[in-house]
């Protein structure tokens, strides 16, 4: 969040200054480059993630996602410059979210990887065990080097 702030306020300020400087910064103009401002923040806004007992939501600024973790069929995870997980349900809902903000709240993944393994138990889940596997050995270890860090040195 706070390097979108960080886009949309120097973004608006390059372009007061330079409308400024060449003469012609109005009352509109400023009122453009504000509304333009925002919509960059708005793009690069992160998704707010929620999570509850067999569900997992992602609200961005237009729009709230919801899907059932309990009653996941894909789960499909890209590992490249913008990593994303899509999870998608047994009634066609989608989720996609960056997986780091699930592997850094440990109380989120818990409730994801409750849903998530139901699913993988029950039979509903027809693809994507090996990317949830994948996502899994990434939270373990996360967790053992939060574990190892916070204990300090033996």
């Amino acid at each position: 969040m706070r390097e979108a702030v960080v886009s949309g306020v120097l973004l608006l300020g390059a372009l007061v200054a330079l409308d400024a400087a060449a003469g012609s910064l109005d009352a509109l103009r400023g009122g453009l480059w504000a509304a333009l401002a925002a919509a960059l923040f708005g793009l690069l806004l992160p998704p707010r993630v929620t999570a509850g007992q067999g569900w997992l939501a992602a609200r961005g600024p237009l729009r709230r996602r919801t899907v059932r973790t309990d009653r996941l069929v894909s789960v499909r995870w890209s590992e490249g410059i913008a990593q994303r997980l899509v999870l998608r349900d047994d009634a066609g809902r989608r989720v996609v979210l960056d997986p780091r903000l699930l592997l850094a709240n440990p109380a989120l993944w818990h409730l994801f990887a409750t849903g998530a393994r139901t699913a993988q138990e029950s039979g509903v889940l027809l693809c994507g065990a090996t990317a949830l596997r994948q996502l899994t050995e990434r939270a373990e270890e996360r967790t053992a080097q939060t574990l190892l860090t916070g204990s300090g040195p033996a």
